[in-house]
């Protein structure tokens, strides 16, 4: 059975200070709710670079809640001033990586073929890659966002062998709802996570498409979350503003059921 997952995504918010008091407020709110067991559900921070180890230390190892990076470099070493390698996150106590953010395509021009061997790094170092897709407005009103979707996954997912492959989080973004205050309709959501489902099974077999978490990442908070996790299709969030607020995260933790 695949897991539900709730991610939230800080983008280039909270200090080192303001990051490990939103952590800890989170982790204290947990310890008085009803949520899913560690199998059945895993949360995730996605903090900036400065906060992957301390946060990671607030844990306390847990088996249910990890960090992630929210991006790294394609290469593994060398001078490539300001960029983080994937052994450089791990070592940190981060589980997870951000890859193909629809900001970091648009803003840094991240191609397809990068993110192609930004996966494959993370993979190497034993992380967890939550792979981000999703379409433009212009896109969606020209009926081309299926297109677009299977494109991105394809060119960067499928060179995967089957075993690296059931590693992948899938995150669905439809970028005119990330910022903006409009969410995909619950049932835009399913359509879009379900043909997803349907192009990983034309690749890798059902029980592959059956395994791999599959989340919405667009405009999530504690008041949709709830309808739109309760489609079959749907596997938990990759929240952006929600996540900065300890009770609206908690919220949707809790909307998983």
């Amino acid at each position: 059975m695949r897991k539900n997952i709730v991610a939230g995504n800080w983008k280039m918010n909270k200090n080192l200070q303001e990051g490990t008091q939103l952590v800890a407020e989170i982790l204290n709110l947990l310890k008085t709710k009803t949520i899913k067991s560690k199998d059945e559900l895993g949360i995730v921070f996605g903090t900036p670079f400065i906060s992957l180890e301390a946060c990671a230390k607030l844990l306390c190892g847990s088996e249910q809640i990890a960090v992630s990076a929210q991006n790294c470099y394609d290469k593994e070493s060398g001078a490539y001033t300001g960029e983080i390698s994937a052994a450089m996150i791990k070592s940190t106590g981060a589980k997870y990586i951000i890859i193909g953010h629809s900001e970091r395509r648009e803003y840094f021009n991240e191609s397809s073929e990068m993110l192609a061997k930004k996966v494959d790094i993370t993979l190497k170092h034993g992380l967890i890659p939550i792979f981000c897709c999703g379409e433009k407005l212009e896109v969606r009103n020209a009926n081309k966002h299926f297109d677009l979707v299977k494109q991105q996954i394809v060119e960067s997912l499928f060179h995967l062998p089957e075993a690296e492959f059931k590693k992948v989080v899938i995150a669905y973004e439809p970028v005119w709802a990330i910022g903006t205050g409009v969410t995909a309709s619950s049932q835009q959501a399913q359509e879009m996570h379900a043909f997803i489902r349907g192009v990983l099974k034309e690749k890798y077999g059902q029980s592959v498409a059956d395994s791999i978490s599959i989340l919405y990442g667009g405009s999530c908070n504690a008041a949709n979350a709830a309808e739109l996790f309760a489609n079959p299709d749907v596997d938990g969030g990759l929240i952006g503003g929600a996540s900065l607020k300890a009770e609206d995260f908690v919220k949707i933790i809790e909307a998983v059921k």
